[in-house]
């Protein structure tokens, strides 16, 4: 090996010598969690695995860049997403940056911490380190229509909140000790991943509020305005190279797509399609929580 080496070096070999940093560029975008349906399935740490890992053995690697295009979801997935990251970061001693898009806010945000730097557009949505549960109950409608709900439990606390029974204090007092808890996860992650940039006080930070990225920066959520290629020339020089990862699509998807539900084949199922209907309707909402 030693001799080829020397003798490609002899040769002047273009790029042998000095051969172009590279940064791999993995594309976070979407409702984190798994999705409604098989055809719309959302960012979780087990599709998210495998190009996380490609990512930090890419080949001269220089550092890993994030580009983060997330409302948010399910805050168990952000957190084992943020870890998996940041343990291949530790071990292979490879910086990371995050570049927030149109949003990196709530969960993807806390994908965004995941990074030692993270940049965003003067006009990104960041922030909305808080939590929240949402829902339906329909106890009135089902008396207006002469109905009678049955539901019978083993534990007292099975039927906890169930939208076609009334809702009741206690069961909504559980419900907010379990979102007091992940709200203290997710202010430990930012707490420690921010440690020394916040310039806040924490009742303006971890009050659920967002803001633009202009403002995030004065907050210290984030360290610096700029997009993800110049950011990495600016850091790596005019030569660096990106290579692109992401998550592998079934055949099934590829061929079917995960458009809006009644096109292709998809649409010949009616439970497919009611379950892309429930997903479409249910990351419209979180979108739309920020203006998009």
């Amino acid at each position: 090996m030693a001799m080829i080496r020397r003798f490609l070096e002899a040769l002047r070999v273009p790029g042998f010598r000095n051969p172009k940093p590279v940064v791999a560029v993995l594309r976070l975008t979407g409702v984190i969690g798994q999705g409604a349906s098989p055809l719309r399935s959302g960012m979780t740490v087990a599709a998210l695995n495998q190009p996380i890992e490609a990512a930090f053995a890419t080949k001269r690697l220089k550092a890993v860049a994030l580009a983060i295009n997330s409302p948010g979801g399910a805050p168990a997935q952000s957190s084992l997403i943020l870890k998996r990251i940041r343990a291949l970061a530790d071990e292979n001693d490879i910086p990371v940056f995050a570049f927030a898009e149109d949003v990196a806010a709530s969960g993807g945000y806390m994908l965004a911490c995941a990074a030692d730097e993270i940049f965003a557009d003067e006009t990104s949505v960041i922030g909305s380190i808080g939590v929240v549960s949402a829902g339906f109950g329909f106890p009135g409608l089902l008396r207006r229509l002469g109905i009678e709900r049955r539901l019978h439990t083993a534990g007292t606390r099975k039927g906890i909140l169930d939208p076609f029974s009334p809702e009741r204090p206690e069961e909504v007092e559980l419900l907010k000790s379990l979102q007091r808890d992940v709200h203290d996860s997710f202010k430990d992650i930012v707490r420690d991943r921010r440690a020394g940039k916040l310039k806040a006080d924490e009742d303006t930070l971890f009050n659920g509020e967002f803001w633009t990225g202009r403002r995030a920066l004065e907050l210290g959520l984030i360290d610096g305005i700029g997009e993800l290629t110049a950011v990495m020339k600016e850091r790596f020089g005019d030569k660096v190279r990106f290579r692109p990862v992401g998550p592998r699509q079934s055949w099934i998807k590829r061929k079917l797509g995960t458009a809006w539900p009644g096109s292709g084949a998809a649409s010949s199922h009616a439970g497919a399609i009611a379950g892309d209907l429930l997903a479409v309707i249910e990351e419209r909402a979180l979108w739309s929580r920020f203006g998009l």
